[in-house]
């Protein structure tokens, strides 16, 4: 590509119009209007013989795509935990983009991008540190929270089956020794199509019930013999509650188990001193797996794998990847410590206010706010989807619906650092509004 006077003004002009979505972002509708959807039909076209201008396809991705984007980086976007913008990883992102390497750390040979490899490791001994996990803790940046927790189980697999002196990558599962799999029975989707993409079957993983918060309870693991993998959680997808990581990594450990912690969002509790307790005994685990991408603000679809064991993470991963852990560097430089301490501290204070104004207008709320999630309960199946849709449709925030332990709830889920108590009032209108 010569790098030419009109490419030059088509990545300014991309550049100013992702300025403006920026700008904009605060006051836009955070859900999809509907009237933007019918020019999506624009798209469906046959593959165009010749060329399209490239300033047209930028225009048709800002006036068509975009308006047909959830605002899901806004300060008002409650569905799920995601971070707003943070200025540094969208920078680095750009950056990267032009660069089109590959940044995967390799054992093998010498990297074919030394530099974006270098920041990408002290991304990972950075968040190591911050995670308060085992020092040397290997780590790879993955596409997203289900990929992360392929690889970490990947690795798992192979240890564990390792020590029962059968080479999975050699051999392949046919007439492996069975490795047994246990979870919580409120374990999050991402680790059961993690462990069916393994070939360990859904159906065969044994579920132990949890308490009123989604928390495994480790009395309750059965006794375990042979290879076998115990899966805990850091983050309840609903309460946002932390299993007894302690007590499960004793319990699974006397019987020589690995424990596996799934923390997509709550493994970064341990970033702040006021809510590292909810993670205590994290460190004892063998492997975690964590989303950046819920509280740094690096793309949506970065995960991380967290193996303490670096050869069995070398035998699960890829030899190739994105530079996304650029990103994620670019976010933990411009934060520091302190930054994401504070962020993490702001974004749980948030959520324990939106829970007491909820509960205030006389709306039960029905988990324990310790982290990020609240479920509000409005009655029935049917009222409750009701609520939700009025929320989505009036656009001035976005919740989620699911069900909690038999109960249709309200979920609301925060993450971004730039949310106000303006925002907070706001979505407490609206959803008094709606259920009004």
């Amino acid at each position: 590509m010569t790098l030419n006077g009109l490419v030059e003004e088509l990545l300014r002009g991309a550049a100013d119009r992702a300025l403006r979505y920026l700008r904009e972002l605060p006051d836009r509708p955070v859900a999809v209007p509907p009237d933007a959807l019918p020019r999506l039909a624009e798209l469906d076209v046959p593959l165009p013989d010749k060329p399209v201008p490239v300033e047209d396809l930028l225009a048709l991705l800002d006036d068509v795509v975009a308006p047909a984007t959830t605002a899901t980086t806004g300060p008002r976007f409650f569905g799920f935990p995601v971070a707003g913008p943070v200025p540094a990883a969208i920078a680095a992102g750009w950056l990267t983009a032009a660069w089109g390497c590959d940044a995967t750390p390799t054992t093998a040979e010498a990297p074919s991008a030394p530099g974006p490899v270098a920041a990408t490791e002290t991304a990972l001994r950075w968040l190591v540190e911050l995670l308060g996990l085992p020092a040397g803790t290997a780590g790879r940046f993955t596409a997203g929270h289900t990929a992360a927790n392929v690889v970490a189980l990947a690795a798992a697999r192979h240890a564990v089956l390792a020590r029962a002196g059968w080479n999975v990558a050699a051999n392949g599962l046919f007439g492996a020794p069975p490795v047994t799999v246990v979870t919580g029975d409120e374990v999050h989707p991402a680790v059961l199509k993690a462990l069916a993409l393994l070939g360990f079957g859904q159906n065969r993983v044994t579920r132990v019930r949890v308490d009123g918060q989604g928390r495994l309870r480790p009395t309750l693991i059965p006794p375990l013999t042979g290879p076998t993998i115990v899966c805990a959680q850091a983050g309840n997808a609903n309460s946002g509650a932390v299993d007894p990581l302690t007590a499960i990594c004793a319990r699974a450990h006397d019987d020589g188990a690995w424990v596996h912690v799934d923390g997509g969002f709550g493994l970064c509790a341990a970033a702040s001193p006021l809510t590292r307790d909810l993670v205590a005994g994290a460190a004892h685990a063998d492997s975690w797996t964590t989303d950046p991408g819920t509280w740094l603000g690096p793309p949506f679809d970065t995960g991380l794998a967290l193996v303490r064991d670096a050869e069995a993470l070398e035998a699960a991963v890829w030899p190739s990847g994105s530079a996304s852990g650029v990103q994620v560097w670019a976010a933990l430089a411009a934060l520091g410590r302190d930054g994401v301490a504070e962020l993490v501290e702001r974004v749980c204070a948030a959520a324990r206010r939106f829970a007491r104004e909820l509960a205030g207008a006389g709306y039960p709320v029905l988990n324990e706010v310790v982290l990020n999630q609240i479920l509000v309960g409005f009655g029935s199946a049917a009222r409750t989807a009701e609520v939700v849709a009025r929320v989505r449709a009036e656009g001035v925030c976005f919740c989620g619906g699911t069900v909690w332990q038999g109960r249709p709830a309200m979920r609301i889920s925060l993450g971004n650092g730039a949310t106000t108590d303006e925002d907070i009032a706001r979505g407490v209108t609206a959803i008094r509004a709606a259920a009004a």
